[in-house]
C-alpha cells in the first residue's frame, strides 16, 4: 500500500459521521483506488493502539461486520449500536440507510 493510499483512506474515514457507516470497496474507490477494498481491510488491520480513527464505522459491502464471533467484531457492533445503528436480524446494517457517502454507495451499487 502506498502512503497515498493511506492517507486518502484514513482521512475519508475521519469524515464518516457517528451514526453512519461505509464499506471497504466505497472508501477505496472514493480514495482514488477502486477495487482496492482488500488493502483499506489491511490497513485498519494494522492499527496501532491508541489511534483515533473510527474504524468501526466501516463494514464489508453486504452492510456486515467484518470477522463475526470475534471480540473486535462485538466491540464494533457495541460502538455502532451506541450510535444510533440498528442491525437487521441477520446481523447487517442498511447501507441505503445509514452508508455513507449516500451518492457513492449507490452509484456504486447501480453499476
Amino acid at each position: 500500500m502506498s502512503p497515498a493510499f493511506e492517507l486518502a483512506v484514513m482521512a475519508l474515514i475521519r469524515q464518516i459521521p457517528p451514526g453512519r457507516v461505509s464499506s471497504y470497496g466505497v472508501l477505496a474507490a472514493e480514495a482514488g483506488f477502486p477495487r482496492h477494498a482488500r488493502h483499506v481491510g489491511k490497513l485498519l488491520g494494522k492499527l496501532p493502539d491508541g489511534h483515533d480513527l473510527p474504524w468501526y464505522r466501516v463494514v464489508n459491502s453486504a452492510g456486515h461486520i467484518a470477522r463475526p464471533g470475534t471480540e473486535q467484531a462485538d466491540w464494533q457492533r457495541v460502538l455502532l449500536e451506541q450510535e444510533g445503528i440498528e442491525f437487521s436480524a441477520s446481523g447487517s446494517i442498511s447501507l441505503f440507510r445509514y452508508g455513507w457517502p449516500d451518492s457513492a454507495y449507490l452509484r456504486d451499487k447501480a453499476r
